[in-house]
């Protein structure tokens, strides 16, 4: 599953905000491989999109709403959409347009009309499922031309519309702000050797991570003097582990999930705060590696060393806020929107704060004039 467009409004901070996740040209001799449908070299579209922004510059919140419409339209439970919407007097929006298993292109749109109280059902929700098949030579462009060209007579029940989209499957890792819980299914065989790896590369005194045979479902991480267990489906919080090493386990699930193709859409978000900028680029070239065709990778981070990764220019997108900006609080560019030339530095370009994603330190050195 990958997504190509998005237009929210009036979810979260989001405002008219709207997201291009496609890119007009072959980029010759990319690290990336394959950044285009199998079978369908046309129909580009950015593989790796790397988030990038100050703080509360909606990073996290981007692939919370992005959850919460994937579920949605999964489950069909409109709460996973009206819980995010910022002001319940105005009727609140949004639009994707994605790429499940089969080669159709999907746009699904939807609003969902004001109520004050809080209290939506059915009725306050119109949403449409438009198809299209991908041929051959297809880019996005194209196809979404014929789409939007084709005549459409959407149903009347929103749940009707939904049962038109095929099965979705995505991955969402965010910070945890209370203690960590281990998802891992137990059938996955590679989980303990990644596991293990970036536990070891974490935390030098970890000895061995290997599966328990006395409780079902865990491991063991051995240190020196004790051992730790983590079971899946059970929290765990030790003080015997940094915060880097206890981010490393949600970590390692991604990448054993992407070394499998467990999911198809993945949004790994902030979860190297604690850990060494050498390491985070390793895994993240590792997780580059490892995306299969037709799926998509969204990783959101503050380590300006990852610009200096090579990567093609439209992978990194730039969020920024602006709270006087009513019309379009939050909006974003694209590296390539700015950088055409291959020789332009893009670690220049955000040192010299291009992209105006700069976080407000003034307000801090003027605490030195009390």
């Amino acid at each position: 599953m990958v997504i190509l467009n998005v237009w929210l409004d009036n979810f979260y901070a989001f405002k008219d905000f709207r997201m291009n996740l496609t890119y007009p040209k072959k980029i010759v001799d990319s690290c990336i491989q394959n950044e285009h449908l199998k079978d369908r070299p046309n129909f580009r579209y950015k593989k790796v999109n790397i988030i990038m922004g100050a703080n509360a510059s909606g990073k996290t919140t981007l692939g919370r709403i992005l959850m919460g419409i994937f579920n949605f339209i999964s489950q069909k439970n409109p709460v996973f959409i009206t819980g995010a919407i910022k002001d319940r007097t105005h009727a609140a929006s949004f639009a994707i347009d994605l790429v499940c298993r089969s080669n159709n292109l999907y746009r699904i749109t939807c609003t969902v009309s004001p109520k004050p109280n809080g209290k939506y059902d059915t009725g306050d929700i119109k949403l449409e499922v438009r198809k299209e098949s991908i041929w051959i030579k297809d880019s996005y462009e194209s196809c979404a031309r014929r789409l939007e060209a084709a005549p459409s007579s959407p149903s009347e029940n929103y749940l009707e519309e939904l049962d038109k989209v095929e099965a979705l499957a995505w991955m969402f890792e965010y910070p945890r702000d209370t203690k960590f819980v281990l998802q891992i299914s137990p059938k996955d065989k590679k989980f303990p050797f990644v596991l293990e790896n970036i536990l070891k590369a974490l935390d030098p005194s970890i000895q061995e991570v290997v599966k328990s045979r006395e409780v079902e479902d865990a491991y063991v991480i051995r240190l020196r003097d004790e051992s730790i267990i983590l079971q899946r489906g059970t929290s765990f919080d030790t003080d015997q582990l940094s915060s880097g090493t206890k981010a490393g386990v949600i970590i390692a699930e991604v990448v054993s999930a992407l070394l499998q193709g467990a999911c198809t859409f993945y949004y790994c978000d902030e979860q190297f705060s604690y850990i060494h900028s050498d390491i985070e680029k390793a895994i993240l070239s590792l997780m580059i590696d490892s995306i299969q065709p037709n799926e998509q990778l969204f990783f959101t981070t503050h380590n300006t060393d990852v610009l200096d990764m090579n990567l093609p220019k439209h992978s990194f997108t730039f969020l920024r806020k602006d709270s006087n900006n009513t019309e379009h609080p939050i909006s974003c560019v694209s590296a390539s929107s700015l950088l055409k030339r291959s020789s332009d530095s893009l670690k220049n370009a955000v040192e010299n704060d291009l992209f105006s994603t700069s976080p407000a330190v003034d307000l801090i050195y003027a605490i030195a004039e009390l």
